[in-house]
């Protein structure tokens, strides 16, 4: 929406979008090709041991000739969305106002098929990306559905 060329100056013409005027000179900077090489090994640790941080990481990371910093591998785990898997505080303490449902399977004997359903989503690392896996199956027969 924004014109370099048009008469009104670039000042103006974010004004009269409400955009900040330092963004229209912002340029993404694309991925190293380093940079994805080690967020690919730092996505195989995680999912192999899901509990360890960035120094652990780091660590992992070095053990397999790669120089890097904490610091650098922090800063990836953030930018795809990763995090070390603990135990945090209160982590069993329902809130107050959230609404306890009952578990409608206690007591049910499943023994027939499309009596029950589950549901599973899982995701798969890609190239360039991940790619989301949905599977829903059935109890009885252990049968995937879709």
């Amino acid at each position: 929406m924004i014109d370099k060329e048009h008469p009104l100056s670039l000042t103006r013409q974010s004004q009269i979008l409400e955009l900040s005027r330092s963004s229209l000179y912002y340029e993404a900077v694309a991925v190293s090709d380093r940079d994805l090489k080690l967020m690919r090994l730092i996505d195989e640790i995680h999912l192999k041991y899901p509990f360890m941080g960035s120094r652990s990481i780091r660590d992992q990371l070095q053990d397999k000739e790669h120089q890097v910093g904490r610091q650098h591998v922090s800063t990836l785990m953030k930018k795809m969305g990763i995090a070390a898997m603990y135990r945090k505080p209160k982590t069993s303490k329902p809130h107050p106002a959230h609404k306890v449902y009952p578990y409608l399977l206690r007591g049910l004997n499943i023994t027939r098929a499309n009596h029950v359903w589950t549901t599973d989503i899982t995701y798969l690392p890609m190239a360039r990306g991940f790619c989301y896996l949905v599977a829903i199956m059935d109890w009885a027969s252990r049968k995937v559905l879709a």
